[in-house]
């Protein structure tokens, strides 16, 4: 029997977790090959980046095999990091949208310079 300090993982978890990485890098340049335009392009780009990363940390960083405790140690930071990032865009557009309401939308419109 092996220790858990010494277990090896089967080589071939690696060579199918390579072959879906090289098939979602597939995905995400045919995004821009089948020229997607607007919020379908980024949200395919962002889709297709968190699940190489997700792969990534959970398979050859090792993170699949760690305790509870390693995991959230090192994933909820950057979970929370996103939330509050999300948060301050909100914030800052419900701001904007207030000035324009206020204010008007020509304070905020940039003038030409023949004007």
């Amino acid at each position: 029997m092996a220790s858990s300090e010494g277990q090896q993982h089967p080589l071939g978890i690696y060579f199918w977790i390579w072959g879906l990485l090289f098939l979602i890098s597939f995905f995400s340049y045919m995004v821009d090959y089948l020229q997607f335009h607007g919020m379908l392009r980024w949200s395919l780009i962002l889709i297709f980046m968190f699940v190489k990363a997700g792969f990534i940390i959970a398979i050859f960083m090792h993170m699949k095999w760690e305790r509870m405790a390693l995991q959230l140690a090192i994933l909820l930071p950057p979970i929370f990091i996103a939330v509050f990032i999300g948060i301050m865009s909100l914030e800052g557009d419900y701001t904007f949208l207030t000035r324009i309401e206020f204010f008007g939308e020509s304070s905020f419109v940039p003038q030409s310079p023949h004007h």
